[in-house]
């Protein structure tokens, strides 16, 4: 069994910027990709960030520009930095990592528990 758990929510001003961390624990024999999602306030969880192996990245329109996701392959933990910040951006943040933690062991996705971002004024 992996762990996951973000940290780094909280409030933020408009304009302003968080970081977003995801720990992991466990045995991790490969870290295939890296993922953050989002849910906001009566809607559905969105991806709006991924990193692959090859550090290929992918962004949500609605994020594109103004957040960074990054990884650190020696820890297996994975950010995301976000900068100017919105009201819309308000809701819990959760971090997905694609693993396998054996060498011939399938890949198997494990959330964390969310960490909350609220942008406000």
């Amino acid at each position: 069994q992996v762990q996951v758990v973000e940290s780094g929510g909280g409030l933020a001003q408009p304009g302003g910027s968080l970081r977003l961390s995801c720990v992991t624990s466990g045995h991790i024999y490969s870290l295939f990709a890296v993922a953050w999602y989002r849910q906001a306030p009566g809607n559905e969880r969105e991806q709006i960030a991924y990193i692959a192996s090859d550090d290929s990245t992918t962004y949500a329109d609605s994020v594109k520009g103004r957040f960074t996701i990054g990884r650190d392959y020696a820890k297996n933990t994975g950010y995301l930095q976000m900068n100017d910040l919105t009201p819309e951006d308000t809701g819990a943040y959760y971090c997905m990592v694609d693993v396998a933690e054996s060498p011939r062991g399938k890949r198997t996705r494990y959330w964390g528990q969310g960490t909350q971002v609220t942008v406000s004024s």
